[in-house]
């Protein structure tokens, strides 16, 4: 069977196509523009928004400044330089890099899954990422100073993708509906072990758990955000190189099979790859849900199934989104910063109920 002799209505639904045509590329490259656009814009709000009102013109006058140009208004409020390039900066960086990699993680386990339900979680990451840091906290291990905590999450998430896909795998094969299940069963044991933890933890190290798992950029630095931004960029790398399988993959096991596509190898490698991403993130900021799942159904109904496009689209919308979120958290109360995870939660479930709902509606029912 080949791709020319798929039904209509497969080939509607294959990755790379829009009702028998394929997307234009000048709608794609304008896409990704206005993103781009999008999430300086949005970058530039952000980093002025605070105790220390600053200007945009001002934040923009400040980067270039550090760039060498002599061009645009320096902040006028007294340290407003210093709030600039210590904490708005750095925060809004992590934000970006963290909101991409969920972003783009998303539209992998998606895409490899062929169901539109995955995000990292799935499959782990978030809740290893959360054990491995309660871990940390409740043992007082301090090997790595401050970075302890940040270290044990990333390791736990990995750990923790590595056992599901080892429990799933079977006969040299990795069903999706076995791997799905798995994953649910390892969450719902890190789970137990996260509350287990906190019985046995003293009262700071309950507060301490409970508020990693909550979510914040509050302790971002840039630090940090060279420690995350690479993971992304082999991430996000590492995915495109495979935009093309996994556009295959849409038709189906067997067809991508016919059309030279190693299903299974294939599958490690993607799910690697949102090891790494999911991990990356959840490691500096704590669990930040629905990123993964909400974006890429927003930037599909635009982009389209391709992934070469959807990839890119996906981190950069994750980024726009982050950082939103994170400015609304931190804004929205005065002298308070509301949970970055609560919050996403919050916006994020009713916009994933009505994305359900839309795609029920248009499908006409779910088979």
């Amino acid at each position: 069977m080949t791709a020319t002799d798929t039904p209509p209505a497969t080939v509607d639904a294959a990755p790379g196509r829009a009702r028998g045509r394929r997307p234009r590329p000048r709608r794609g490259a304008l896409l990704l523009a206005g993103l781009t656009a999008g999430l300086l814009l949005v970058a530039l709000f952000a980093a002025g928004r605070g105790q220390v009102a600053i200007a945009p013109a001002e934040v923009l006058g400040s980067v270039l400044h550090r760039l060498g140009l002599d061009v645009g208004p320096r902040p006028a409020a007294p340290h407003g330089e210093s709030a600039l390039w210590l904490v708005r900066f750095p925060r809004v960086a992590l934000a970006a890099v963290v909101g991409a990699a969920l972003g783009c993680s998303g539209a992998v386990m998606q895409g490899v899954f062929g169901n539109p339900l995955a995000e990292p979680g799935v499959i782990g990451v978030s809740a290893g990422a959360a054990l491995g840091a309660a871990l940390a906290i409740v043992t007082g291990v301090t090997v790595l100073g401050g970075w302890t905590v940040p270290a044990a999450a990333f390791a736990g998430g990995l750990v923790t993708t590595w056992l599901v896909y080892a429990l799933a795998r079977s006969g040299g094969r990795t069903e999706v509906v076995t791997l799905v299940l798995t994953g649910v069963a390892v969450n719902a044991v890190a789970g137990a072990a996260i509350g287990l933890l906190m019985f046995v933890a003293d009262e700071s190290g309950v507060q301490a758990i409970a508020f990693w798992n909550l979510g914040s950029l509050a302790q971002a630095s840039w630090s940090a955000v060279g420690l995350a931004a690479p993971c992304l960029a082999v991430g996000l790398v590492a995915a495109l190189t495979d935009a093309r399988r996994l556009d295959l993959l849409a038709l189906g096991e067997p067809a991508a099979r016919h059309l030279g596509v190693d299903v299974e190898r294939l599958r490690v490698r993607m799910i690697v790859v949102t090891a790494l991403l999911g991990a990356a993130a959840v490691a500096f900021t704590g669990i930040i849900s629905f990123i993964g799942l909400v974006v890429p159904h927003l930037v599909r109904m635009v982009a389209g199934p391709g992934h070469r496009l959807l990839l890119p689209a996906s981190a950069l919308g994750g980024a726009i989104v982050v950082i939103a979120a994170d400015l609304a958290a931190r804004t929205l109360v005065d002298y308070q910063e509301l949970p970055l995870g609560v919050l996403s939660a919050v916006v994020g479930g009713p916009a994933f109920f009505w994305l359900l709902r839309r795609t029920r509606d248009r499908a006409g029912g779910w088979a």
